[in-house]
């Protein structure tokens, strides 16, 4: 792994999309219970683009390996 290309997530980084899992949990349309369904990388990559415009976060792999390490951490 090449630790020179990895990105490093900033506070309002995580809250966000911590705050965004939680709406789409909330709405009903993504449930963490029975798993994401399939397009919750690329709506939670819609969301944080309106508000993070500049982070340059894509679904694969940014999103989801930070879910993973939020997850496990």
């Amino acid at each position: 792994m090449d630790l020179a290309n990895q990105m490093k997530w900033v506070p309002k980084e995580d809250t966000t999309l911590v705050s965004y899992m939680v709406d789409l949990h909330n709405v009903g349309t993504f449930n963490a219970d029975t798993r994401f369904k399939t397009d919750y990388l690329n709506e939670l990559e819609r969301m944080l683009e309106k508000v993070l415009p500049h982070a340059m976060l894509k679904a694969k792999p940014n999103i989801e390996s930070r879910f993973r390490t939020l997850k496990r951490d």
